[in-house]
């Protein structure tokens, strides 16, 4: 994928494609933005226009295809093994960049989820940074650069990436098959400006799933609490997808808070649950909504702390039955 072909980030782009037209590359980059919004696309992108025999990224040459193919020789992807990207990893990176180039201008190595170094990993590349080759770019990518040690932030260049707006990914939506436009709108809403999250695998979960998670929640009861905990455990035991089950119910108690206040229809995600959030608004007062909006976010920023699981979806399930 070229450059043109890459929606959203034109700011981004130009900066790069300027760079490039100047031969004024940084040795090293940050590319920094939350996760599947296209920084790595934009990555490909820029090692394509270097590498391209006809100086332009086209695509379609051989050194293009390399690219497509992550078969370039002078292409390295970096990415975490298991939970962290380590030591030995960034050492046999470090090895591939002493040698120079076989096909390119440069050796390129694109470091996939950066901000999961470990110690040692992040002081090897450290070293690697303070020294850079001329003939040697380094990409970092990260959600979350703060957790890079700011010796390594301060020697890439730090290029920020927003969130891709709703309208452009709902435009894209709408032309999948299957799709429609209700469809396309929730999976927009849902997919935080991330096309990983909208055309990624987990549509089941956010169409279908959904419905019945939402349904699940606005029924439960302080006054028994035996569904309460067994729907805590199934949640729990869920844990890759737990993230976005929260993130689900919270867009949900949004809606609920969206209708109460403004009674329009118009803001709502969920518009195929319209007479389930028109059943709930109906139950809820403001200070409820608030309170349920305020044990979600707690919650999430308590899992992120990786603290027991089942403890805090029952926690949270409480609060919302209540």
């Amino acid at each position: 994928m070229t450059f043109d072909q890459i929606l959203g980030h034109t700011r981004q782009k130009e900066i790069l494609k300027r760079a490039l037209r100047a031969n004024r590359l940084a040795h090293a980059y940050l590319f920094e933005g939350p996760e599947g919004i296209g920084k790595q696309l934009v990555a490909l992108a820029l090692t394509r226009a270097i590498v391209c025999s006809e100086g332009t990224g086209c695509g379609t040459c051989v050194a293009c295809r390399k690219v497509d193919h992550h078969n370039h020789p002078d292409l390295h992807l970096l990415e975490p093994d298991g939970a962290f990207i380590k030591i030995e990893q960034v050492r046999n990176l470090q090895k591939e960049l002493s040698y120079r180039p076989l096909e390119a201008p440069k050796k390129i190595c694109i470091v996939d989820a950066a901000d999961r170094m470990n110690p040692a990993a992040g002081n090897a590349l450290l070293k690697t940074l303070e020294e850079p080759s001329g003939n040697a770019l380094i990409i970092l990518l990260s959600a979350h650069p703060e957790r890079i040690l700011p010796t390594i932030r301060s020697r890439s260049q730090r290029l920020p990436f927003q969130r891709l707006s709703q309208e452009l990914i709902k435009a894209v939506l709408v032309q999948q098959p299957g799709l429609d436009d209700t469809h396309a709108h929730i999976l927009a809403s849902l997919s935080e400006g991330s096309f990983k999250i909208a055309l990624g695998k987990d549509h089941d979960l956010y169409l279908e799933q959904r419905k019945e998670i939402i349904k699940n929640i606005v029924t439960l009861s302080r006054t028994n609490v035996v569904p309460t905990f067994e729907l805590a455990q199934k949640l729990a035991d869920n844990k890759d997808q737990l993230p976005e089950i929260l993130e689900i119910l919270q867009i949900f108690y949004r809606d609920l808070l969206t209708y109460k206040h403004y009674a329009g229809e118009e803001l709502l995600v969920n518009l195929d649950l319209l007479e389930d959030i028109r059943a709930a608004a109906d139950r809820v007062d403001l200070r409820t909504l608030l309170n349920n909006l305020d044990s979600l976010a707690r919650t999430r920023r308590l899992l992120e702390r990786n603290i027991n699981r089942q403890l805090a979806v029952e926690n949270l399930l409480l609060d919302l039955a209540a």
